[in-house]
């Protein structure tokens, strides 16, 4: 079986063969034009003729010749065949399909990949177009080989797929049309000598917006927008179109109106390279306007990424001299006074999605799923089009290779997948934990407990609520808040995550060690980075010990309250504003800002456990595969004063004794003496008649503590 860098090898030197014959007869009448204007004292600084009659004798030694440029020899459906057998594209094969290259590009293509295989050809090359500086593929030489008038120039163009998709770039140096010198892209010639298979790699047009496999218009945008601004776009009668609102939608958005013109779409380069020459990014900027004009494209830009960056005054004098229609999103309106003074403008808004347009999408996402389940979905993941996609794939993937040889059901594969997509988001304020407790993990008295499972419960009815019944309407929140008060070990935190693995989401713990920041505007900032990745990883975000954040505000004495107090009036508008789920910890309520207090839709006191509270959680605190003697007595234990952290703590001291003792089993005297650490730890005394008939295990703790 051949190999299939061999079968690549194969074709490339069957194309060449033609392109030689075309080389010659160029440099056969380069020679009898040169004839008519011989000087003999110039021979030593030329390839006379007889030095390119060799060279083309050595290289077409390589390459059969017989056929002309455009045919397709016996040969090479041959190798062709071959390639099939083993299931393999031949590599030119496949970049003509997918960039959908005519036969005249491929042969260009060849032609200035021929110096890379064999230096002879740059001596060729001088001689055809009577240069000896000029050894580089230039458009003359490629013109005069191949013919075809105006046809070569424009296969060149910049605009152009050879150029367009980087296969082949022009040097810098003689800019005018005939001069222009070319060499391949980088990775062109790996590609088609069959070394490298990644096409997508090579070939890559960096200004195209594509529309992704099985993209649909965003169930946000209004079907009636497109309809109406696609065609006066397509007429002319609208050149500049805003679209602002919820960034996760904003390019199908795009997509959707340019799509409606008939148009393509595409971007430009707003980004800044470092070590740019003056002038570089204006270049760059008109040259992607020149592409976009040839092929009659719309172009985008996202205006959160322009604003107040390099480029954005240059954007915007470029877009002041042309009339290429433009459409314009952000999250917060962009609207330059010289655009809007030049060109036809109209705008439209870009909603977040309600709860129905959410379960439009996800149904059209995974039309197989239960309709319950959409709805679950819609109610917990606020997802754009791409994330959705995302979901789709992974689960489906999944579901086809689930091992036991047949396709599992995509329902069970649903949890992975949104586990992998949605946990790509991540910040240095805010870590990400995968719930691992459950409802069986919680003791809680009877109302506190319920009150837990309504939190659960709104959130998952707050979108029905919000907008079917609309209340969404009549207040400001976006969301669910819930702040729980207590002493420290209570389970506030063990709550959260409880409640997160409930709803099927993550913890998103904020470390306000990192957050809080001593710049000025630095804390905001933050703020908001942690609120984005909470929205976009949809977690539960939980901020710990939160009244060091959203503390009191207090008078202005010093030049710092007022920075502080504009730091919480930031956070509060940030927290009403937010559709996350969001909790806030602290263990006194009274220093929790009324101002926040008063948007809580939840307030859930964790108080100390009681006895029945206790024994359960001394039950629990030996995992099932501890060695736990007969003589540990639950009942003791359960009378001491602890919390469920505190007790947690003394289990774990009690098995960290026992195995470093003898590793058999957890004796009560091991269970009291972890007692006794933890109870030190808590700068508490534990006496003697707290243990009852086991006071005699505490006194022989004491005594070897103090041996």
């Amino acid at each position: 079986m051949p190999e299939r860098s061999d079968l690549a090898h194969a074709q490339l030197r069957i194309r060449l063969g033609p392109l030689h014959r075309a080389l010659r007869a160029a440099a056969d009448r380069r020679g009898q034009s040169a004839a008519r204007l011989s000087r003999p004292d110039l021979t030593p600084f030329c390839v006379t003729d007889e030095q390119v009659a060799a060279l083309l004798d050595q290289v077409d030694a390589a390459a059969p010749v017989g056929f002309s440029p455009g045919e397709v020899s016996g040969e090479e459906r041959d190798v062709r065949r071959a390639a099939a057998a083993i299931g393999y594209a031949l590599p030119l094969d496949a970049l003509a399909a997918r960039l959908r290259l005519c036969r005249a590009e491929q042969d260009l293509l060849l032609l200035v990949a021929l110096p890379d295989l064999d230096a002879a050809y740059e001596r060729i090359f001088a001689y055809v177009v009577d240069d000896l500086n000029r050894r580089a593929p230039s458009a003359e030489l490629l013109a005069a080989t191949l013919g075809g008038g105006l046809a070569v120039p424009r296969l060149l163009a910049e605009f152009a797929p050879l150029r367009r998709y980087g296969l082949l770039r022009a040097l810098p140096g003689d800019t005018s049309r005939p001069g222009q010198e070319f060499r391949l892209g980088d990775g062109v010639l790996d590609l088609l000598l069959g070394w490298s298979g990644d096409l997508d790699l090579v070939a890559r047009d960096p200004g195209e917006v594509l529309a992704p496999p099985g993209w649909a218009p965003p169930a946000n945008l209004d079907p009636a927008v497109p309809d109406r601004l696609g065609p006066a776009v397509a007429d002319g009668r609208l050149n500049l179109i805003g679209m602002w609102g919820a960034a996760a939608t904003q390019r199908d958005a795009a997509l959707a109106v340019a799509a409606a013109a008939g148009r393509p779409l595409r971007t430009l380069p707003a980004g800044y390279v470092p070590d740019d020459p003056p002038g570089a990014l204006t270049a760059r900027l008109a040259a992607a306007a020149r592409t976009a004009a040839a092929l009659r494209a719309v172009v985008w830009i996202a205006a959160d990424e322009v604003r107040d960056g390099p480029a954005e005054a240059a954007i915007v004098e470029l877009l002041t001299l042309t009339r290429l229609p433009v459409i314009v999103s952000g999250a917060v309106p962009w609207r330059p006074v010289p655009l809007l003074t030049c060109r036809a403008y109209a705008e439209t808004t870009l909603p977040a999605p309600d709860h129905r347009q959410r379960r439009a999408a996800w149904s059209a996402a995974l039309p197989q799923l239960a309709a319950d389940l959409v709805t679950d979905l819609a109610v917990r993941y606020r997802m754009s089009g791409d994330e959705l996609r995302a979901v789709a794939a992974v689960a489906e993937t999944g579901a086809h290779f689930a091992g036991n040889g047949r396709p599992d059901r995509i329902e069970n594969h649903l949890p992975p997948a949104l586990a992998a997509v949605t946990r790509g988001h991540s910040s240095a304020y805010a870590r990400a934990v995968a719930p691992r407790r459950t409802l069986d993990d919680l003791v809680l008295p009877p109302e506190q407990y319920r009150r837990v499972l309504e939190i659960a419960a709104a959130f998952r009815a707050w979108p029905r609520v919000a907008e079917a019944w609309g209340f969404g309407r009549r207040t400001s929140d976006a969301g669910v808040k819930a702040l729980f008060t207590g002493e420290p070990g209570t389970g506030k935190t063990l709550t959260a995550e409880i409640i997160a693995g409930l709803l099927g989401l993550d913890l998103l713990k904020v470390d306000l060690s990192q957050l809080v920041s001593k710049w000025v505007g630095e804390t905001e900032k933050n703020l908001e980075t942690v609120f984005r990745q909470a929205e976009e990883s949809q977690a539960l975000m939980f901020f710990d010990e939160a009244d060091s954040l959203f503390g009191k505000r207090g008078d202005v004495r010093h030049g710092t309250d007022r920075y502080a107090n504009l730091e919480v009036g930031y956070l509060l508008q940030r927290l009403e504003a937010s559709d996350a789920l969001v909790v806030l910890a602290s263990n006194l309520q009274e220093n929790i800002d009324v101002a926040f207090t008063r948007r809580f839709h939840f307030v859930v006191n964790f108080v100390r456990p009681g006895h029945a509270e206790r024994l359960r959680l001394w039950d629990g605190a030996f995992p099932p595969e501890a060695p736990v003697a007969p003589d540990v007595d639950m009942e003791a234990l359960a009378r001491l004063d602890m919390t469920g952290a505190g007790i947690s703590s003394a289990a774990r001291n009690a098995a960290l004794i026992a195995a470093d003792d003898d590793g058999r089993a957890i004796t009560m005297r091991d269970v009291v003496a972890g007692v006794a650490r933890q109870y030190q730890r808590e700068a508490r005394l534990l006496r003697q008649s707290d243990l009852g008939a086991y006071a005699s295990l505490l006194e022989g703790h004491a005594k070897q503590g103090r041996s």
